[in-house]
């Protein structure tokens, strides 16, 4: 059995990774944000500090080493103070020393909220302004740093799963071409059969209406096949007999121990195209014989109301998990040791992309059975 990595999978799997990244942005701003209330809380222990050396003056000796020993401990964030007029008496931690960017990062810090008003007394103050520290700043350009790079994982994500959907299309058409060789190779060696005994000439009976037959067939998977590379018509034609038809092929050929029942009204008008939803019909009960291991019995019921036409195919398989609901109609799946698993990929693509229709399981149990729902309109939408 052979499984290729499904749609839905790499769906989870860029789901995962947008919500990780999402996770991580969210952790990373939450952390900046406590960060920055870090600083904050440090720049108001060192505004108090400053506010105690303006205060005790000479005083308490040990009170002003202490605020002393504070101010010269902050090596990282740079720090403005003006009188009240305006005018710069201290300042620390910045990169240049000169008059114009002092008053260049004045003009920055006021533009903030960071500030502090010291109190000198008699009306008079100060006011502190400061910036963030250079590790903050540095930190600050990390979202953007992550933004792209999720920005290149997603690319490359979106690589991947162009390069995955390319991959299916690409075994969609190798399943093609085997399934072709497959089709045309059962009437061809019966084809080779008559000829056979065409050459011999010994035999009167020559059977022209079984090589026709063949012929015919040839015919039916060729027009299929030419179907499937372009858009075809559509015409109002009548389900029921097309579907009697097809299972008199497939009765022909199918073995006595799997008995296919046929439940529907006299005659029903669908929008269709007649080769390829044989070639639908012909797949699904394909598939319902081989979920019966060769024996069981097949209903197919079809049915109607205003807008639709339903034709529900019932087997009494082994059934399918829930899980594999839609797995089964990607390319590829398959549960038998030989088999191209593309019966019923086919059969989605016809009924859903060129029928505009719905193919899907309408219920499943496991040992007794399962009943795929085919949807086709009765007239153009």
């Amino acid at each position: 059995m052979r499984h290729y990595l499904s749609q839905h999978k790499r769906l989870i799997f860029i789901s995962a990774t947008l919500l990780a990244l999402a996770v991580t942005l969210w952790e990373t701003n939450r952390f900046l944000q406590e960060f920055k209330q870090e600083e904050r809380a440090k720049m108001e222990i060192l505004a108090s500090a400053y506010q105690k050396l303006l205060d005790v003056k000479d005083d308490n000796p040990a009170l002003l080493n202490l605020s002393s020993a504070i101010l010269e401990k902050n090596h990282t964030i740079p720090v403005i103070i003006v009188d009240k007029n305006g005018e710069v008496v201290f300042y620390r931690n910045l990169p240049k020393d000169t008059q114009e960017y002092i008053q260049e990062k004045l003009k920055e810090f006021k533009r903030t909220d960071k500030h502090f008003k010291l109190d000198l007394g008699d009306n008079d103050y100060q006011i502190l302004y400061y910036g963030d520290s250079s590790l903050l700043s540095k930190l600050t350009y990390y979202p953007v740093i992550l933004v792209a790079i999720f920005l290149l994982f997603a690319a490359i994500v979106y690589m991947y799963y162009h390069t995955g959907k390319v991959s299916d299309e690409n075994r969609l058409w190798s399943g093609l071409a085997k399934e072709t060789a497959h089709q045309i190779g059962t009437p061809l060696s019966s084809l080779m059969g008559w000829i056979e005994i065409l050459n011999a000439g010994n035999n009167p009976d020559i059977p022209v209406e079984e090589i026709e037959k063949d012929v015919q067939r040839l015919n039916v998977i060729s027009q299929r096949f030419s179907k499937i590379g372009s858009i075809p018509e559509l015409e109002s034609q009548d389900v029921i007999e097309i579907t009697k038809h097809t299972l008199h092929y497939i009765k022909s050929r199918t073995s006595k121990l799997v008995r296919i029942t046929l439940q529907a009204p006299d005659k029903l008008q669908v929008l269709l195209n007649e080769q390829l939803y044989s070639w639908v019909i012909e797949n699904m009960i394909k598939n319902a014989i081989d979920a019966m291991e060769g024996k069981g019995h097949i209903t197919i019921k079809i049915s109607d109301n205003e807008q639709q036409v339903f034709i529900d195919i019932t087997d009494t398989g082994k059934g399918i998990p829930a899980s594999k609901f839609k797995q089964i109609f990607q390319p590829g799946y398959t549960t038998k040791k030989r088999g191209w698993g593309l019966g019923l990929s086919l059969s989605k693509r016809i009924i859903e992309q060129y029928h505009k229709g719905k193919i899907f399981v309408k219920k499943s149990v496991l040992g007794k059975g399962t009943t795929f729902r085919i949807v086709l309109q009765k007239r153009k939408s």
